[in-house]
């Protein structure tokens, strides 16, 4: 029992460093901001492959990798890597177009979707308190989409591709350099043609950036794949329903950077919706120390 503790107390650990590094990147983005979404979004590709590539080429695991490229589950990757690019372009959309709360909608939706999935999909059980967390959240969610009087697109696409990539990570067992390194091969060859032929075209690609934005242009690789990692590490020790609410730190902290940061208007409703959300963050958690406790006699 012990040992299953640690296991679970080693995911915990993990997810919860990758949602905060998931929160703190809008601060990221926003050093971007005179790039277009799609230049970034094929150079945080292109970095991406690069930096995992590198990684499984320093663990001497190429003979691996090729022999999971027969794999019959290659499909469940592929899939996964067109879901996190939509996710990627998505995001770097939205904060560079001053959205950065509507994100945060979206995040907050995300885990609502993944705890649905792991009860409805994997058969995931669920106690009495955290049906009521997920029901005062569901509720703040709701107050939140209905104020904006419109289908809050960005919010839904966040929401949608996240959680399915959240499903189709606990559906393969590929060691997670190797799953990433498929993910962004996936659309490696797409985001190369994109920006040669955004070259031919006339587009300055490198050149009319200035050292800074290369900086961070290149760095993309390595903000990318370390919190999927982190979170690829997590996503196989916890439950599906757990990751579901520890996601919700992730967009509190892109919310608290779009109001207090970069003073993003924050209306009445987004303070009830706030509230709501965190009212179930407790019950939940209270939840999860009462099972803990109960693992521990």
């Amino acid at each position: 029992m012990t040992g299953r503790k640690n296991i679970f107390a080693d995911g915990i650990g993990q997810v919860f460093l990758a949602v905060i590094l998931w929160g703190s990147l809008p601060v990221y983005w926003k050093q971007l901001t005179g790039i277009s979404p799609d230049q970034i979004l094929a150079n945080r590709i292109i970095c991406s492959f690069v930096f995992v590539f590198l990684i499984l080429v320093g663990q001497k695991r190429l003979n691996y990798f090729r022999d999971v490229l027969r794999n019959e589950k290659k499909g469940i990757i592929f899939l996964s890597g067109l879901m996190i690019t939509l996710n990627w372009f998505t995001y770097i959309y939205a904060v560079n177009t001053d959205h950065i709360i509507e994100a945060s909608l979206g995040y907050y939706i995300n885990p609502l979707l993944t705890i649905l999935l792991g009860r409805i999909v994997l058969k995931e059980k669920m106690n009495v308190q955290q049906a009521t967390a997920l029901f005062f959240a569901l509720t703040g969610v709701v107050v939140s989409t209905v104020s904006y009087g419109k289908l809050p697109v960005i919010s839904l696409v966040l929401a949608f591709t996240f959680s399915i990539y959240s499903l189709l990570k606990k559906r393969v067992q590929f060691d997670v350099v190797t799953g990433l390194t498929l993910e962004t091969m996936i659309v490696f060859p797409a985001a190369v043609c994109y920006l040669l032929i955004l070259h031919f075209h006339g587009v300055k690609v490198y050149g009319g950036l200035t050292y800074s934005e290369l900086l961070f242009l290149w760095g993309t690789g390595v903000i990318t794949a370390i919190p999927l990692m982190l979170f690829a590490y997590g996503a196989k020790k916890v439950p599906l329903i757990t990751m579901g609410f520890i996601q919700y730190l992730t967009p509190t902290l892109s919310l608290f950077i779009g109001v207090f940061f970069y003073h993003e208007e924050f209306r009445a409703v987004e303070t009830v919706t706030f509230g709501l959300i965190w009212f179930a963050l407790g019950i939940y958690t209270f939840s999860q120390l009462k099972t803990l406790s109960r693992q521990e006699r």
